[in-house]
């Protein structure tokens, strides 16, 4: 069996000809930005959004064609005391199974810098929780197809 012989949909790619079954680590990752609906009047989400899908690619370790980076506004909430200027945003990003510990804690690191540049103005105004994590999902349990990869060479030829 061959690369081209694994369908894609199942994220598993055959390991430099040795017949060993291996994560395909160009799948992921995906972020998800959640905050509270106070935070939307406070904090420039589309501009956030462009800052962390950055972040994301400048560590190095996650491919552009498997990036995706989402919003998810929660209306019912209640934070700490109950304020309503209490505000939240946590990060998660999922990721393939596979990297180096030592290379994810560097790529978090710099994301969640990334995050706290980006919210420093709200957060020396407003009550803000910031939080940050990395989920690995099992290769086992996850199922995809996509065809972007394909799509962004198609318009890198068409436009270049």
């Amino acid at each position: 069996m061959t690369p081209a012989n694994v369908p894609y949909m199942f994220n598993k790619l055959i390991k430099g000809g040795t017949g060993q079954i291996g994560w395909d680590r160009g799948t992921m990752p995906h972020l998800t930005i959640e905050h509270s609906a106070n935070l939307g009047s406070r904090v420039d989400l589309a501009g956030l959004v462009r800052q962390l899908h950055e972040a994301v690619l400048e560590t190095g370790i996650f491919p552009e064609k498997g990036l995706r980076t989402r919003v998810a506004l929660r209306d019912e909430y209640r934070i700490a005391d109950g304020d309503v200027g209490n505000a939240f945003l946590h990060l998660v990003l999922r990721i393939g199974s596979g990297r180096e510990e030592v290379a994810l804690k560097r790529a978090g690191d710099g994301i969640f810098a990334a995050l706290c540049e980006a919210t420093a103005t709200d957060q020396s105004q407003n009550p803000l929780a910031l939080s940050f994590e990395i989920q690995e999902i099992d290769p086992n349990l996850t199922w995809k197809q996509n065809n972007l990869a394909e799509w962004m060479a198609r318009r890198s030829r068409e436009s270049g």
